[in-house]
């Protein structure tokens, strides 16, 4: 997906609309819960997720872009996003740029969490392959950890720094679970997220993962990564009362749609290298329902 097409000079109200059409059209898995928040905090986390996509797109490497030409796009964006941060809105004609400097001066939040994201989509730029655990976490702090913390400030938090580390955990849970869900179409990109010493250790190599046939090595390998994940899901259990209680509904509803994907795996480890795992857009609407019913 490449950049919106905008014009220099987009109104807040322009930019809020079109944050919140693109993450309604993108977020699979997101938008029925956000769809919960007060109208205040939603247009917020609206702005967030468009940040979050666009900056992901310019590194995904499908728009036939090469890596020279996306690396200098995510300079540029680099650049924009140290503007507006800085309270002055680029005129680059991308229609994001008014609702994300409101989205962060109104909710304070860190400046830090967009340097990191940015320095995991330069990451991602060269197909980075991880050797142990502490390699794809680091990785994953930058690309979901700092999007946990970016998300409690906007929601409004108490705890301090022990609250933002348990959204770290919860951000990385939801991310080890992207990485799991997206094995195959990941490999078949040249993309191998799972460390290196775990694979070889169960006998799995790149083939294998480019393949519909698990081996024998597999299925143990994936329980192993699953376990880790529900711990990334156990760890950070404490954050929904952590939170505004305004916003617990949508962080249950977001986190038991993730998780749940996470338990589909569990009970087929090998239907990973068959399909990308989801749930119907029904389960997802039932528990929105439900999340919504314990406000």
């Amino acid at each position: 997906m490449s950049l919106a097409p905008g014009r220099p000079g987009a109104s807040l109200a322009e930019s809020r609309d079109y944050c919140a059409a693109l993450t309604k059209r993108e977020a699979r898995n997101f938008y029925y819960g956000l769809k919960l928040l007060p109208r205040d905090k939603r247009g917020a986390m609206f702005a967030l997720y468009a940040y979050m996509r666009l900056v992901d797109d310019i590194a995904d490497g499908q728009d036939g872009q090469t890596l020279s030409q996306r690396s200098d796009a995510l300079d540029a964006w680099n650049e924009a996003t140290q503007s507006a941060l800085a309270g002055q809105i680029p005129r680059d004609g991308q229609l994001l740029w008014p609702a994300f400097a409101d989205m962060v001066h109104s909710h304070h939040v860190p400046h830090h969490v967009f340097e990191d994201v940015i320095a995991g989509q330069r990451q991602d730029l060269e197909s980075p392959v991880f050797q142990t655990f502490e390699d794809l976490r680091g990785y994953c702090y930058r690309v979901a950890g700092v999007v946990g913390i970016a998300s409690i400030y906007i929601w409004g938090f108490q705890g301090g720094q022990e609250t933002e580390s348990i959204a770290i955990d919860r951000g990385i849970a939801f991310q080890l679970t992207n990485v799991l869900r997206d094995l195959r179409e990941d490999s078949d990109r040249g993309r191998f997220y799972l460390p290196r010493d775990e694979l070889n250790a169960a006998g799995v190599g790149e083939d294998q993962l480019r393949s519909a046939v698990a081996s024998n090595g597999f299925e143990p390998m994936m329980r192993t990564q699953i376990a880790r994940a529900r711990d990334f899901y156990q760890r950070s259990a404490a954050l929904e009362s952590l939170i505004s209680a305004d916003c617990r509904p949508t962080l249950t509803a977001m986190t038991q749609i993730y998780h749940g994907i996470l338990e589909k795996m569990a009970a087929d480890p090998a239907c990973v290298l068959r399909q990308r795992v989801s749930l119907s857009p029904m389960a997802k609407f039932r528990i929105a329902w439900q999340a919504s019913r314990s406000r």
